[in-house]
């Protein structure tokens, strides 16, 4: 077995245990394996040993490695996204994780229109307030979800946060909690599910699926370490 595959065959040891300890089914858990600064070759053996989400960050890294890569494979944008780029992200991937203003969720839903596109997104929001994130500071998610939610072509699957740093896993764990009861509490003012949370990396995925997680990034857990850091890092 390769290192690859050892590392996915414990990653998802670990995501199962933590859903044992949730009392949470095993599949309510999606694994993004976080592909950005990774060759296509290594992604290809994640592939073969069962893997078949990965997320990039870099629209033009990424789309090398999906057209060398099968066609099964589906693919989340988990970086920035800019303007300039919405409408060679959208047709390229499946769910995008850091739609973080009204603004660019309105000119996200007019390109969608355009191409004759649903997208699949997550609201990130900036759960601890720091200055250097991006994302929806929680009350303005309050103020402008009824705008949000009635965008057409958008399916909103619910939020995402990136905590802020700690001394360890557990340091995120209220921040995780914060992320969850705003989602609860939008679901109670909208009617609106809002099924999904995007939170936990390499670091802290184990506490953020006790806290709620549907969908966790991992990265160098799976790949190993980057040579270097990358800007805006969500995995």
């Amino acid at each position: 077995m390769s290192d690859i595959a050892a590392n996915l065959t414990s990653i998802r040891t670990r995501i199962a245990a933590a859903c044992h300890r949730a009392g949470r089914d095993i599949g309510s858990v999606e694994l993004i394996a976080v592909s950005k600064t990774f060759p296509a070759e290594m992604i290809r053996e994640a592939a073969d040993a069962g893997q078949r989400v990965f997320g990039e960050s870099k629209l033009q890294e990424a789309e090398a490695k999906i057209d060398a890569l099968p066609g099964c494979l589906h693919w989340h944008f988990i970086g920035g996204v800019q303007r300039n780029k919405v409408r060679k992200i959208l047709p390229r991937f499946d769910v995008i994780h850091a739609i973080d203003s009204l603004r660019l969720a309105s000119y996200t839903d007019e390109i969608a229109r355009e191409l004759g596109l649903f997208p699949k997104v997550f609201l990130q929001v900036n759960i601890g307030g720091e200055k250097s994130k991006g994302g929806f500071e929680s009350g303005a998610v309050f103020d402008e979800i009824d705008a949000l939610l009635a965008l057409e072509r958008l399916e909103v699957m619910g939020l995402m946060c990136i905590p802020p740093p700690g001394p360890d896993a557990d340091a995120s764990r209220p921040w995780f909690q914060a992320l969850r009861d705003l989602r609860d509490e939008l679901r109670h003012r909208t009617g609106v599910p809002l099924p999904a949370l995007s939170m936990g990396m390499s670091d802290d995925f184990e506490v953020a699926i006790e806290e709620g997680a549907t969908h966790v990034r991992v990265g160098s857990s799976i790949f190993g370490k980057r040579a270097y850091r990358v800007d805006g890092e969500l995995g």
